[in-house]
């Protein structure tokens, strides 16, 4: 008689992926006050240092240093590497957003979170487009930036399609590539670093901006 084998289950100890998920965290976390510092140029193994890991530990986790540095970014516009682990919608921001429904408050809180995603990833953001003609590894991640941050204001823009306050001919991709091109990096360094605008200023030019291009005008507290 012959004794089934049962296949053994794979058992994670809670502990052990609670430290991984801050290991990770601490890796980002070194590897943001260095490259804010010093730009794309410092070597992993400084950063594995900051982080008091081996660099093997680095290219365990993330695989390259574009993927460490990408993670870093979405960090820094999440709040924080642990605000980055929760998913995109489910941040209190964005649900607050999108729980509004007044069209023209949903708009003025979505220009209300770019100030900060700006001061906070805007250093890197900006090392990373001007290094990426020197680098296809930097080029490619600066185009999934890019496409990254358009897929996410393109749900934004669909939200508003949803629910009826779009301004008339106006199609989810023309309003995508308009919420894209008013919320870059390049129009606020433009008016805040260029003209010297406050924050405050740019933000309420932001939500004006936004709901003249893509709200019908008699959308709710127009």
């Amino acid at each position: 008689m012959t004794e089934s084998v049962k296949p053994r289950r794979r058992y994670q100890s809670p502990r052990r992926a609670a430290q991984a998920a801050q290991t990770r965290r601490d890796i980002v976390t070194a590897a943001g006050l260095l490259f804010r510092e010093r730009g794309y140029g410092v070597p992993l193994a400084e950063i594995a240092s900051e982080a008091g890991v081996v660099v093997e530990t680095v290219y365990r986790i993330f695989g390259s240093k574009a993927a460490l540095f990408r993670a870093v970014v979405e960090a820094l516009l999440a709040g924080g590497a642990g605000r980055a682990e929760i998913p995109v919608e489910e941040r209190p921001a964005i649900r607050a957003i999108r729980d509004e429904p007044d069209p023209r408050r949903q708009v003025a809180g979505y220009a209300a979170t770019q100030p900060g995603i700006h001061r906070r990833a805007g250093p890197l953001l900006r090392a990373l487009r001007d290094a990426r003609g020197s680098d296809p590894e930097l080029r490619r991640l600066w185009d999934e930036m890019e496409a990254w941050r358009l897929d996410g204001q393109g749900r934004f823009v669909r939200m508003l399609a949803d629910r009826g306050a779009l301004r008339p001919g106006l199609t989810v991709d023309v309003g995508t590539d308009v919420a894209w091109t008013l919320c870059s990096l390049a129009v606020y360094d433009s008016l805040v670093l260029g003209r010297g605008w406050r924050d405050e200023r740019y933000q309420a030019w932001l939500t004006d901006a936004l709901a003249r291009e893509l709200l019908a005008s008699g959308a709710p507290g127009g």
